[in-house]
C-alpha cells in the first residue's frame, strides 16, 4: 500500500516522458516518508476518449488509495508534496490533480503469491 494510480489524456505524453512522471510521483510518495519503498505501486493509465464539459483539456489525475488510518495533516502533506514535484513538468496540462482515498482496513482483502 498505497495504490497509485495516475491517470492521464494521451496528449500528456507529448508534453512529458510518462516514465519520468511515474517515477516522479513514485518518489514523492515515497519522500512523504508514510510508506517504504516495496509497498508503493504505482502505474499510469492514458485515455484516449474523454471531455471536460465541451473541450478536450489535458489533463493528470493522480490518485492514491491507502488504507484507512492516515491523518488528515498526513494525507495533506502528501498530496502537497506530489503536486509540487510533477505540476513543474507539466506546464501546458490544463488540470493536474492529486486525490487521496481512504481504504477501509477491515474490508480490504489481497492475495499474493510467494
Amino acid at each position: 500500500m498505497p495504490h497509485v494510480i495516475i491517470e492521464y489524456s494521451e496528449e500528456v505524453a507529448g508534453q512529458v516522458a510518462v516514465e519520468h512522471l511515474l517515477n516522479a510521483v513514485h518518489e514523492a510518495t515515497l519522500d512523504s516518508g508514510l510508506f517504504p519503498e516495496y509497498d508503493i505501486k504505482t502505474r499510469a493509465i492514458a485515455y484516449q476518449y474523454h471531455r471536460t464539459g465541451q473541450t478536450r483539456d489535458a489533463f493528470v489525475h493522480v490518485a492514491l488509495h491507502l488504507l484507512d488510518g492516515r491523518s488528515d495533516a498526513q494525507k495533506s502533506a502528501l498530496a502537497d508534496g506530489i503536486l509540487g514535484k510533477i505540476e513543474p513538468m507539466l506546464p501546458g496540462v490544463s488540470s493536474v490533480g492529486v486525490e487521496i482515498i481512504d481504504i477501509h482496513r477491515s474490508s480490504y482483502r489481497k492475495r499474493v503469491l510467494e
